[in-house]
């Protein structure tokens, strides 16, 4: 079904207090402007601020019910960017406090209008950074478990390939489709001119895909979000069919 997840809303939060700590860990170990290889154009610095403004973006589409038109996209004179973070993330975690997941909130996804799409977005947004940090600073990088990474794969292709796609504009040029398996799961990936979509499926469906991709869970979940090359997944099929999803896997989510 779109919109739901695949794990149990609760863990959500709980690796999102992990995550932050995780980051905020992985930011000391290397100078603000140190450049962050998974993210062209942003340093370590650029990075925290970043999530400091997703967290206040996040809040205010649950508070305002709409999309905002403004918020603090910068610490304020005098305030570190750790406290700018900190800050945005404990106004954040109030508000989650105060709903249940099921509870209504305004989102840019039509599939799930609700404070656990915030939750889980909030922690897939939080882990992928902290990777993000972790790999450009040198730092060891934490393993996730398998069904948070694998809920977070399921995320990338509903959410983001399934419906940013749309949003913007974009579509394939050819109609084909992709298969992705990983941690027992299964799914396809179509685009092709005016259609772009993603559904979690049997592996008897998953065969029928002009191509596939497999990984195990971890890889795969950095794969679709960009951080790991080609190499890192296990593909078959129609070299055309995985070529054209990779690239608008990378449209999706820039």
């Amino acid at each position: 079904m779109a919109g739901q997840a695949l794990i149990d809303h609760g863990r959500f939060l709980d690796a999102l207090g992990i995550e932050v700590e995780l980051l905020i860990d992985a930011s000391h170990a290397a100078p603000a402007g140190t450049p962050v290889p998974s993210c062209p154009g942003f340093t370590v610095g650029e990075v925290v601020r970043h999530i400091g403004g997703v967290y206040r973006v996040a809040k205010l589409w649950m508070t305002e019910g709409r999309a905002p038109k403004d918020w603090q996209r910068y610490p304020a004179p005098g305030q570190s960017l750790e406290d700018y973070l900190r800050s945005g993330f404990d106004a954040l975690m109030d508000e989650f406090a105060a709903h249940e997941p099921d509870a209504y909130a305004a989102s840019w996804w039509p599939a799930d209008r609700t404070y656990g799409f915030w939750w889980r977005r909030m922690a897939h947004e939080t882990t992928v950074h902290r990777y993000d940090l972790e790999d450009a600073t040198a730092e060891p990088i934490t393993d996730v478990a398998d069904d948070f990474a694998v809920d977070g794969i399921d995320e990338v292709l509903s959410a983001w390939f399934a419906q940013r796609l749309p949003m913007l504009g974009l579509s394939g040029t050819i109609t084909r489709t992709v298969a992705v398996h990983s941690g027992g799961h299964h799914w396809i990936a179509r685009a092709g001119p005016g259609v772009t979509e993603a559904w979690h499926c049997s592996a008897e469906e998953a065969a029928t895909a002009d191509g596939s991709v497999t990984a195990d869970p971890m890889a795969m979940y950095l794969w679709t979000w960009g951080r790991l090359p080609l190499r890192n997944v296990n593909w078959s099929g129609d070299d055309d069919a995985i070529a054209q999803f990779w690239s608008l896997l990378r449209l999706a989510t820039k």
